[in-house]
C-alpha cells in the first residue's frame, strides 16, 4: 500500500498572501498570514503530483483524509517556549567554543572573546545563542564529556541571565545534565538523540525542549558516500518514527523542533532536495529549524566564486528556507542574515 506524504507549495507573501487569504483561496503556514499556498504536491515512493486546494475534496476519501491531516497540522499556528513564531525567521546565534570547528574554529574559545562575541549576537538580533564544545565536523573525533563540559561551563555561567534562549550543543547526557544546574533552555543534539542512551531518559525526566537532528552515520564518517532510498521521503520516515518512540517513551511535550541535517550525512544532490522541498516537514506539525551557514555545499554550487565566509550563499539560502516557511535558522552572521531579511520583508510588502 502506497504511503503518502503532503508538501505544501504554490507560496505567497505580504501583502498578497493576506489577500489571498481574505479571499479563502490560500492556506497560512502555521498560523502566519505573512506566508500561505493554494498548491499540495502529493508525494509517494513511486511519483508525485500537484493539485490546486480547491481540488482536495475530489479526492477519494482515505486520500482525502490523510491530505487534510497533514494540512491541518501545516496551518496551524505553532507554540515553542516564549519565541514567536509567526515573526520569522527566528536567528540562532552559533558559538562553537572548539578548536576545530570547520568555520570559526578556535575564534572563541577564550573567555573574553567569547562574552564578545555572545553580546554581538544578541545585539545583531539572535533570540537563540547556541553553545557547542565538541566540532561535529565532517571527519572530526569524539572528545571526552570532560573536555566537553570544560569547554563551555565559563560562557554557560555568562549566559545565565541573558535575555535570550540558552540551547546547548552536545550529544552527551553528562554535560546536559552539568549545565542543566546553570541554565539551558534546549537540547540540540545532532546525533538524532542517539549517541547517548541515557539522552533520552535526561530529557523525559527534565521535559526540557530539543531539537531533532538527523544525521546519517556519525561526524567521523557521515561524509562517506552517503546513501539514501529517497533523501526527503527517508528523513520525513526517520522524523516520524523517532516522534512515535519518544511518545512512547513518555515524552508527551510538543517543544520540540526538527532539523533535517543540511551537510550531516549528505552530498550535493541531497542537500539541494531537501532545500527544494523543505516544506514537507511542515506536515508534522513541529517548528522546523536548518543550520545552512557557511556550508560546503555553497562552496560546491559556487565554485570558483567561494569566499571564506560564504555570506552570499548563506543569505540566498536562507531566504529559500524562509519563502517555504521555515522558522529558525542557525547562523554565524547573524547581524549580516537580519539585515537581509529586513530588506527582503520591507521589498515583498
Amino acid at each position: 500500500m502506497n504511503k503518502y506524504y503532503t508538501r505544501a507549495c504554490n507560496f505567497y507573501y505580504g501583502k498578497t498572501s493576506k489577500k489571498k487569504l481574505k479571499k479563502k483561496s490560500s492556506i497560512p503556514i502555521n498560523g502566519n498570514n505573512l506566508i500561505s499556498f493554494d498548491k499540495i504536491e502529493i508525494l509517494t515512493r513511486k511519483g508525485s503530483k500537484l493539485i490546486d486546494i480547491k481540488y482536495i475534496n475530489k479526492l477519494s476519501n482515505n486520500l482525502k483524509l490523510k491530505i487534510s491531516k497533514d494540512i491541518k497540522n501545516i496551518k496551524k499556528k505553532k507554540i515553542f517556549k516564549q519565541l514567536n513564531l509567526s515573526n520569522i525567521p527566528i536567528l540562532m546565534g552559533i558559538v562553537n567554543l572548539t578548536p576545530d570547528s570547520f568555520s570559526d574554529g578556535g575564534k572563541y574559545n577564550k573567555r573574553k572573546l567569547a562574552r564578545n562575541h555572545i553580546n554581538k549576537l544578541l545585539s545583531s538580533g539572535a533570540k537563540i545563542i547556541d553553545v557547542g564544545g565538541e566540532s561535529t565536523r565532517p571527519g572530526a573525533n569524539d572528545i571526552s564529556s570532560n573536555k566537553e563540559w570544560d569547554r563551555i561551563k565559563t560562557v554557560l555561567k555568562f549566559l545565565k541571565n541573558k535575555k535570550c534562549i540558552v540551547s546547548l550543543d552536545t550529544r552527551k547526557s553528562f554535560v546536559m545534565e552539568k549545565a542543566s544546574k546553570i541554565r539551558i533552555d534546549l537540547i540540540n543534539d545532532v546525533s538524532g538523540l542517539s549517541y547517548d542512551p541515557e539522552t533520552i531518559n535526561y530529557l523525559k525526566k527534565t521535559k526540557k525542549p530539543f531539537v531533532i537532528h538527523h544525521m546519517q552515520g556519525t561526524p567521523k564518517n557521515m561524509q562517506i558516500k552517503p546513501t539514501y532510498k529517497n533523501v526527503l521521503l527517508d528523513i520525513y520516515d526517520f522524523f516520524e518514527t523517532k516522534l512515535k518512540y519518544l511518545r512512547k517513551k513518555g515524552i508527551k511535550h510538543n517543544n520540540i523542533i526538527l532539523d533535517p541535517g543540511i551537510g550531516f550525512g549528505k552530498n550535493l544532490k541531497h542537500n539541494i532536495t531537501l532545500l527544494k522541498n523543505i516544506s514537507i516537514f511542515h506536515s508534522l506539525g513541529l517548528p522546523v529549524m536548518l543550520g545552512l551557514s557557511r556550508k560546503r555545499f555553497i562552496k560546491d554550487i559556487s565554485k570558483e566564486n567561494d569566499t571564506k565566509d560564504r555570506i552570499g550563499g548563506t543569505i540566498s539560502s536562507c531566504i529559500q528556507a524562509y519563502l517555504q516557511g521555515v522558522q529558525i535558522l542557525r547562523v554565524h552572521d547573524v547581524k549580516e542574515i537580519n539585515q537581509a531579511f529586513k530588506v527582503f520583508r520591507e521589498l515583498q510588502n
